[in-house]
């Protein structure tokens, strides 16, 4: 029986590299860029709930979104490879980075599809991935998004706990290097559709995040 898995300390993790991955130039799906730099007007939010190719399907299907891409964050290892990432040696976790028009959605919004989209009580796993690079966690860009991803954590683990659930384990934190993942992970399930998503919310309401008025 193994047992829970455990960070990696800056001292063990794995060297990385200097040079980023490759990146595509356009979303499969949105036909916008990948990589910065993004339309004006728009905001950036990052968000980990487990294997990110059904992750990142969730958020590209969210009005308002304007690009989604995959990567790795909150670890170590500059530039890893989704092998290094899967070794549990680099720190990090699979992640979605979400461009966004603010006139069109609210970072509320896309903390409710966050919340709904997996079950944020499970450490290190999602459903039957586990290891370090499952774990839930949002990366914050500014005062205003960490307060409302606190505030919507607060207003969620209630929920979860009435219906039988542990505490919410989902990591906030300041959001630091985001390392675009290689590019066959991009948009993985537009290009199969009949790929692995092991993605699973708990089927219950998370009570943040109202569309804006037309």
């Amino acid at each position: 029986m193994f047992g829970t898995p455990k960070m990696v300390s800056p001292e063990q993790a794995l060297p990385g590299r200097d040079e980023p991955l490759p990146v595509p130039s356009h979303h499969e799906v949105l036909d916008a860029p990948l990589a910065p730099p993004y339309p004006d007007g728009t905001e950036i939010a990052e968000f980990a709930l487990g294997c990110f190719w059904g992750a990142e399907r969730k958020f590209w299907q969210t009005p308002g979104v304007v690009s989604t891409s995959v990567g790795y964050e909150g670890g170590h290892t500059p530039n890893p490879t989704y092998e290094e990432v899967c070794s549990g040696r680099t720190g990090h976790t699979e992640t979605v980075r979400v461009v966004f028009d603010p006139t069109k959605t609210t970072y509320e919004t896309l903390l409710r599809v966050f919340w709904e989209s997996h079950d944020p009580t499970q450490g290190m796993r999602q459903g039957n991935d586990v290891g370090t690079q499952y774990r839930s966690a949002i990366f914050t860009h500014s005062d205003a998004q960490r307060k409302a991803a606190e505030a919507s954590r607060d207003a969620y683990e209630p929920v979860l706990r009435k219906a039988g659930h542990g505490p919410v384990t989902t990591e906030i934190t300041k959001a630091g290097p985001f390392y675009f993942a290689e590019h066959y992970h991009q948009q993985y399930l537009h290009k199969n559709p009949g790929g692995y998503c092991g993605l699973g919310g708990t089927g219950l309401s998370c009570p943040v995040g109202v569309a804006p008025a037309e």
